[in-house]
Formats: C-alpha cells, sequence, structure tokens
C-alpha cells in the first residue's frame, strides 16, 4: 500500500504469458466509476499517480503496468498494440468490472482507442491524451529511422545504467520536460521503473517490447484505424508541447485536420501551458483529464 497523497493496492491478474500487475485507487463510494489507465510507451502505473490524486476518491482508479514494463516485465511476448488491447480485456473481465471509463496516453491512447474497437463492450467513454492519431512516415523516411527521432531518448535510457536512484533522479530533472517544474510524484512514478541493485540500477522495460509496440504506432494498420471506428463517441486531449518541451507538440490543429478525425465522433481540445508529458504528471493537466472522467 502505497504512502503517497493517493493510496493504492497492488494486484495481479492472469494473462497469456504471465501475471499482469495493476494499481488501484479504490474510491470512497462504492458505486463511484471505474476509470482504466494505460500508459505510454515506457511507463509504468504510477503515471497516472496524479490524475489519482485529482480524482481524490470520486471514482476507482485502476492502473495497469503493461507487458514488458514494470511489474510486469516477466510477462512473455508477443508483445504489440493488439496484445495490450486484450490484456486490458482479461484485466477488465477478471475483476468483474462490467463497462469502464477507458483512458490512455501516449502508446496508451492507441491501446485505449484499439481495445474499443476489438472489445466493444468494454467501455462506457473514452479520453485519449496525446496520442492515438497515425501519420504516413515522409517520402524517405525509414521505420528504424522515425522509431529513433520519436524514441531516441527513451530508448536510450534503456541501454543505461545507474549508481543510485539520486542518480536516476538527477538524470529525469535534466529532462527538458521538467526543467520549469518537477510534477507532484513524479518521483515515486521514476523509482518504480527501476530494477537491479546499485551501482547497476537500470530500466525495468523489456527492449523488445519496447521496440515492437513503437513500430506498431507508427506502422500498424489496424492501431493506425482504430480511431476512425470507435464504436463511441471520444475526446482527444492534446499537449501544445513536444516530448522534450519544444514548441511543436505532437498534434496541431492542422495536423488534427489532415488525420481526418470526425468532429462529430472525436472532440479535439488542445490542453494549455503542458507537454507531452506533463499533460498527466502535472496538475494542470491532471485536473483536466479528471474533469473529462468524471463527466463520462
Amino acid at each position: 500500500m502505497s504512502s503517497g497523497p493517493a493510496r493504492y493496492e497492488e494486484l495481479t491478474v492472469p494473462v497469456p504469458g504471465g501475471d499482469l500487475t495493476a494499481l488501484r485507487w479504490p474510491a470512497t463510494d462504492p458505486d463511484a466509476p471505474v476509470v482504466v489507465a494505460l500508459h505510454g510507451i515506457t511507463a509504468n502505473a504510477l503515471a497516472w499517480s496524479e490524475v489519482a490524486r485529482c480524482l481524490a476518491g470520486r471514482a476507482t482508479l485502476i492502473a495497469p503496468d503493461l507487458r514488458g514494463r514494470s511489474a510486469s516485465r516477466t510477462v512473455t511476448g508477443p508483445y504489440g498494440l493488439a496484445r495490450h488491447a486484450d490484456d486490458v480485456a482479461a484485466l477488465v473481465a477478471a475483476l468483474g468490472l462490467g463497462r469502464v471509463r477507458l483512458t490512455g496516453h501516449s502508446m496508451g491512447a492507441w491501446v485505449a482507442a484499439l481495445t474499443t474497437v476489438r472489445h466493444p463492450e468494454l467501455a462506457s467513454s473514452l479520453l485519449l491524451v496525446d496520442g492515438a492519431l497515425s501519420f504516413p512516415l515522409p517520402p524517405g523516411v525509414t521505420e528504424d529511422a522515425a522509431l529513433g527521432a520519436v524514441l531516441g531518448p527513451a530508448l536510450a535510457r534503456l541501454s543505461m545504467t545507474f549508481p543510485s536512484r539520486d542518480a536516476y533522479r538527477a538524470f529525469w530533472q535534466q529532462h527538458p520536460a521538467f526543467t520549469g517544474e518537477w510534477p507532484p510524484g513524479f518521483d515515486t512514478y521514476i523509482q518504480r521503473d527501476l530494477i537491479g541493485t546499485e551501482p547497476e540500477l537500470r530500466s525495468s522495460c523489456v527492449l523488445e517490447a519496447i521496440e515492437q509496440d513503437g513500430r506498431e504506432v507508427l506502422l500498424d494498420q489496424e492501431a493506425a484505424a482504430a480511431v476512425h471506428r470507435l464504436p463511441l463517441p471520444a475526446e482527444l486531449l492534446w499537449a501544445e508541447r513536444g516530448l522534450m518541451d519544444e514548441p511543436q507538440g505532437l498534434y496541431d490543429p492542422k495536423r488534427i485536420e489532415l488525420a481526418g478525425l470526425d468532429p462529430d465522433r472525436v472532440t479535439a481540445t488542445p490542453v494549455p501551458d503542458s507537454n507531452h508529458y506533463t499533460i498527466v504528471a502535472g496538475p494542470a493537466g491532471a485536473e483536466q483529464i479528471v474533469r473529462r472522467l468524471l463527466a463520462g
């Protein structure tokens, strides 16, 4: 049980290849809605800790460590977005959750959209956070080059070792996304990622999982089509700035227009003064997410 601002419990459910770990922040009212929240490609369930804090018990929040990450790192492949979507369905069924309010950030947004397409009975609402829209690769850009451009810093981190937990914290504090803001609870989130012992701590992420999932975010046709085939209306919240806090985010009004979203099915809303990380980890972004989740 966590001793942080929002207390959670850890549970496991069986999926093909092992036991999937999830964190549950219980609601104060047993009749409150249930939210299932899916993290990004090299993240873990505690990426949603600030959202949990802002929910303040008004909903039960369940966030899995997706297979190949953190406490679910021993769940074997195959990996890929469809596999994650089916894991989410298995989690919901195993816990007897019924219809849930589903959300996902970054890669988790692709997984959330794909989950509703593959399992249309599962979600009563869908909130996509800075993810789920795919674009064709520019002419002459290879898959590996695109993967390196988008995930380069994250992939580099997976091959690094750190002498101490303080060193890992210092590494993250130098990240451009956090030079102006160190989000509450973010230290607990990054420490959950570490495995090994000092002086050789490393990320828990399984490289094969990250590479497979990354390629599918870029190129998988089923995942790319999911946001256009949703069985229910949805909202996309997008960050104004990018992964490295650069002025150009993953999305902007022009890119969203080019993606061909049906505005009657998917509403796209910017979150001012946010980047790809702080849209979930920062208090202002988390409040925006919570407002939508509670509205359903």
